[in-house]
């Protein structure tokens, strides 16, 4: 498995990284690699994504 950000993140440092495996995604904080990481279930993340691009968390 490999971490990956957001291409939105270029080369800054202050973003969160994940990575994908069939039944969970592992989410870390990219100024801390060696750190912990906190891991969801893969359809829970999923349901996260797609509210988040529905515009369910704004907050205006």
């Amino acid at each position: 498995m490999t971490w990956f950000k957001s291409s939105y993140s270029a080369a800054n440092d202050n973003c969160v990284e994940c990575r994908v495996a069939p039944e969970r995604v592992h989410v870390r904080d990219s100024k801390h690699r060696d750190g912990p990481s906190l891991v969801f279930p893969s359809d829970e993340w999923r349901v996260f994504v797609n509210a988040t691009k529905a515009g369910e968390f704004d907050l205006a």
